[in-house]
């Protein structure tokens, strides 16, 4: 093979070895779709926003409709704001709900709009009155094993105080033959 036919063959690998590594990190950085539809933004206040990220998708019954635009802390009522980006294409009502969901059990968050009906629309700067925080998988599971422990510890009440009111059986109350 002659020289100039290798210098092709290792340009052109490495190339694609950088195509590849510029896709990897647009997906790692969640960057992967470049949309410039035109936006309308829109803030929604939640109590915790759990692991919800700038970028995040925003979906209405499965469909990414837009991202997270920006995530803040309200002083005056003491939660997080999100400021979603929704592309002008999808009009949500104006008593539309916000949710943030997970992808499966331990994947990405996300916020979910759930749409109202109401004639009017959601408009620039307005913004979501019912949200929904995210469900925090931690405090789940110790509501769950708080509330085992509060069942056994009523069982073994309940046994010990049945057991204390057993009577023995006397003579006179014996089945006679």
């Amino acid at each position: 093979m002659t020289r100039e036919k290798t210098d092709f063959w290792v340009g052109l690998f490495v190339l694609l070895g950088a195509i590849a590594l510029i896709f990897l990190a647009l997906r790692a950085g969640n960057l992967s779709s470049f949309s410039f539809a035109p936006t309308y933004q829109v803030e929604a206040h939640f109590d915790n926003l759990g692991g919800l990220k700038i970028r995040a998708p925003v979906k209405s019954s499965g469909v990414v409709v837009g991202r997270v635009a920006k995530i803040g802390f309200d002083n005056k009522r003491f939660q997080a704001v999100a400021t979603l980006d929704l592309d002008k294409q999808y009009q949500f009502p104006d008593d539309s709900s916000a949710s943030i969901l997970t992808s499966g059990l331990l994947g990405e968050q996300y916020v979910g709009l759930t749409p109202g009906g109401s004639e009017k629309n959601l408009t620039q700067n307005s913004q979501i009155k019912f949200t929904q925080s995210a469900v925090i998988l931690e405090e789940l599971i110790s509501k769950f094993l708080y509330s085992s422990a509060n069942k056994e510890g009523s069982a073994k009440k309940d046994d010990s105080a049945s057991a204390g009111n057993a009577t023995a059986k006397t003579p006179s109350d014996a089945p006679k033959p």
